[in-house]
This record gives structure tokens, C-alpha cells and sequence, in this order.
């Protein structure tokens, strides 16, 4: 076991300890381990101490500590980052998650989200009302990180990204003030949150427009053989490039799991998802899906009418807490034939029964807003890729990590040359593509509220200087 040390005397800590209104883990105490574990397995990191927040008090207290006393300071919100920077070695973890209150405005439309808050914790509040705001697609997923990096999800075509629906933040920065931030007050602030990650400091609230949807929505699966990828694929994209923002198709390369309603003999096989998803009226979704549901000799066809929250978490098990993960990303423009080919190729030597490549359907309203009008930048993006490379023994860490990074390579060519921060498994020069051009503004933005770059455990962006 390594050992976990910090340069900070007992009675600093015992005091820092003691003024917390939650409570402060070392290495010797029971739910250390518990605490300091990650959604992805193959991070094992261990800092000499963990403050457990309960309020902004805490938060406050926490950064200040850090910043006095010069340690790493690591935030987690509910730990999904694929990146695992949530946790850091010997530093102080601000572990926020016990913070996760939503709280619904219906007539206002509105939503105020704690860091701790889930995807799951939002959609149940607000779904009472026949409102949501656009997220992402796994339920356990935390809401700041999703939101900090921009965040995308089946609503986006409709309603944008989840930054797009960003009312205003509450922001304990690097000189442990809190600061409220929107489109009038730290605008430079609220312009960077929006997309430039965790770089600029604690996000204590979250404030979301939200926006009428379901409580149904027509959606589901549609699966076919592997042979068929080449040209259902192709009728995909050819349908999407025309289909409305009420319609998002995406797109699953995989092993087929023993899902129930899958033939026994087609599991394990090489299979093509289709998922198709129409958040608006239930008729003129069944008119606007045909297409899709109609092609070609699927194995199933599970589209009907959702409930919104649940379908939220259909693939939830799909993405269970514990496995080795490892993700590469890129943006699309399109997707040419010579990308879709160069997709089933590798989809044949998929590492791992888990492992699978998804495009997402993007486009529509999120493509409506201006590259540089949020710190987000990629507006061009039709397409993101992610290739969710997952297995459970350590032993193939070399042979799957190879596979997604070769694949990434031959991929390039055909990719917008951006990719999506959240997606950025390791420090490998892909957080510069996840800024693109508002690399410059997010760095005069870090120099402003955190010239000493505390906030590093991150897609780290340096201060200008």
C-alpha cells in the first residue's frame, strides 16, 4: 500500500477538522477507502485527507486550507469523471456529494442543483412537473462535472447543451470568496464555467432554465446483425441530416448483451444499435421515426412511448461503478463513408465484451449558438464519438488501451479536430482540442480568479501570464 503522507502539522489539520460543519477523513479511518473510490476502477489514488462538505461554509473552508497550505486540491461531485480526477494523491479531496438538494421553481421554470446532485436527483425533481433541462444519459452521472464540460445528452438537438439552459452559477474561487456569476454579474466567470471545466473554481449552485418535456417521449432501441452496420449506418446519417430538432438518432457499435428482449443466440455477437429518440408530440414522433423503424431486417424493435426519467437510465447497467474504464473522443463534422468503414473495422476487434463505439446525434439548436458565446467551442460538432473501452482485470490494460488509442489515430482524418473535454481519459495534449479557439480567453479567464492555478486537477487550463 502506498503511503500517504501531507506537509501540514496534526494541529493545523485538528483545527481545520474541527471548524468543518462536515466531517474530515485520513487514511486510517473506516470509510476512507469507501470515500476516495471513483465511478472508474482503474483509479487508486489516496489523499492524506478527505473533507466531506455539507454546506458552502465547507467549501470555503476547504479551499482555503489548500491554497494556505499549498496542497492539491481535488473536487468530487459524484465522481463519474472518467479521468478520475476527483481524487489526487496525498493532497485534500473536497468531496461534495453529500451536497445534491435540487430545488424546482415550476412557475418560473427553474432549477437550482447542488454539486452533489445527480442526473437521477434533477430528473426526479423536475419531471414532477413536466419539466426537464437538457443532461446526459447515464442517471448516476453528477451534475457539475456533466454541466462544467459543456454537457450533451438526448434533449441537446431541442434545447442545446446542458450550458445553454445555465441561468447562473455560485462559485467558491481560488482566494475562497463566493461569487455569484450569470450573463450580467463576473460575466468573464459565468462565460468560462460554462465549458471550461473545473478551472475556475468550486461551483456551489447550479441555476437551470428548464423546459416542457414528457413526461413520455418516443424512444427505444432498434438492433440489428453486425453484417448490416455498413448500410444502416449510411441511412442513419442520410436520415439525420434532414431529420428535426425534436428527433436525435444515435448510434451503438458493440457485443450484444443479454438484454431480454434479445434473441440467446444473438448475445455476444456483434450487433448495431439504433437509438432513436423524439422529445415532442407522441404522434408526429411515430411519423418522423418510421424511417428508422422501417429499414432493413432488424433483430428487434424496442421504440414505444418512455417515461422520460426512466429511459434516462436504460443503460445505467450497461455503465455500473467498478470496471476498468478507458475513453477516446472525437468530433464530426459528418460521418463520411470512409469514417463509418474505418468505425466497423474496429468494431470487429472490440477488446472487450463491455467495450462499445457510440456516435452521438448532435446538431440543432446547440449548433445555433455562436463558437465563442460560451467557453464550450465545438457549435460545429454533428457527431461526437466516444469509444467506451471497458473490461474488469488489470491485465488488459496495455492490449485495450492500444486498441482505443489506434482507433482514436484512424479516426483523425475523417474528425473536426475537436473533442469533447468530458470524454479526455489522461493528459495526452487532447484538453488543447477540447478548448479549441477559446483557448486564449479561458486562460486570461484562470488568470483573473486563479493566477495560482489551484484548480489543476482538471483539463487544466494555465493562467496567461
Amino acid at each position: 500500500m502506498a503511503v500517504t503522507t501531507t506537509p501540514v502539522d496534526d494541529g493545523a489539520i485538528d483545527g481545520f477538522g474541527e471548524g468543518l460543519h462536515g466531517e474530515l477523513l485520513r487514511p486510517e479511518d473506516p470509510n476512507y477507502d469507501e470515500t476516495r473510490a471513483v465511478w472508474n476502477g482503474m483509479i487508486d489514488r489516496r489523499p492524506a485527507l478527505i473533507a466531506r462538505a455539507r454546506g458552502i461554509s465547507d467549501v470555503i473552508a476547504a479551499v482555503d486550507f489548500a491554497r494556505e497550505h499549498d496542497m492539491v486540491l481535488a473536487i468530487r461531485g459524484a465522481g463519474h469523471n472518467i479521468a478520475g480526477n476527483a481524487v489526487c494523491d496525498d493532497g485534500l479531496m473536497l468531496d461534495l456529494s453529500a451536497m445534491r438538494s435540487v430545488q424546482v421553481d415550476p412557475e418560473e421554470k427553474t432549477a437550482r442543483v447542488e454539486p452533489g446532485a445527480t442526473l437521477a436527483d434533477v430528473d426526479h425533481e423536475t419531471q414532477a412537473f413536466g419539466l426537464a433541462t437538457p443532461l446526459g444519459i447515464n442517471s448516476t452521472t453528477g451534475v457539475a462535472g456533466l454541466t462544467l464540460g459543456g454537457g450533451f445528452g438526448w434533449l441537446t438537438r431541442r434545447y442545446g447543451m446542458t450550458v445553454d439552459s445555465l441561468r447562473s452559477v455560485d462559485v467558491v474561487t481560488a482566494d475562497g470568496k463566493l461569487r455569484h456569476a450569470n450573463e450580467d454579474e463576473n460575466e468573464d466567470l459565468f462565460w468560462g464555467v460554462r465549458g471550461g471545466g473545473g478551472n475556475f473554481g468550486v461551483v456551489t449552485a447550479f441555476e437551470f432554465d428548464l423546459h416542457e418535456v414528457g413526461p413520455e417521449v418516443l424512444t427505444g432501441m432498434v438492433v440489428y446483425h453486425g453484417a448490416d452496420a455498413p448500410d444502416v449506418l449510411r441511412h442513419v446519417r442520410d436520415f439525420n441530416e434532414t431529420a428535426p430538432d425534436e428527433s436525435a438518432v444515435w448510434m451503438v457499435l458493440r457485443k450484444a448483451p443479454p438484454l431480454p428482449f434479445l434473441p440467446e443466440e444473438v448475445h455476444g455477437e456483434d450487433v448495431l444499435v439504433v437509438v432513436p429518440f423524439y422529445a415532442g408530440d407522441m404522434a408526429a414522433g411515430e411519423d418522423v421515426l418510421a424511417p428508422i423503424r422501417e429499414y432493413g431486417e432488424p433483430i428487434a424493435d424496442v421504440v414505444s412511448p418512455h417515461q422520460y426519467a426512466e429511459f434516462q437510465q436504460a443503460f445505467d447497467p450497461l455503465l455500473e461503478p467498478g470496471a476498468r474504464n478507458y475513453w477516446k473522443s472525437h468530433n464530426f463534422s459528418t460521418l463520411s463513408d470512409e469514417a463509418i468503414e474505418t468505425a466497423i473495422e474496429y468494431a470487429q476487434e472490440l477488446p472487450s465484451p463491455q467495450s462499445e463505439i457510440f456516435f452521438a446525434q448532435l446538431g440543432g439548436a446547440m449548433k445555433r449558438v455562436p463558437a465563442d458565446a460560451t467557453a464550450y467551442p465545438h457549435r460545429d460538432a454533428e457527431y461526437a464519438m466516444n469509444v467506451h473501452t471497458r473490461w474488469e482485470d488489470p491485465a488488459d490494460d496495455d492490449r485495450c488501451i492500444a486498441w482505443a488509442r489506434a482507433f482514436f489515430d484512424a479516426m483523425a482524418p475523417y474528425a473536426t479536430g475537436g473533442v469533447y473535454m468530458n470524454f479526455i481519459s489522461e493528459d495526452e495534449g487532447e484538453e488543447n482540442l477540447a478548448y479549441g479557439t477559446n483557448q486564449q480567453r479561458l486562460a486570461e479567464v484562470k488568470a483573473a480568479y486563479d493566477p495560482e492555478n489551484l484548480f489543476r486537477m482538471n483539463q487544466n487550463v494555465k493562467p496567461a501570464t
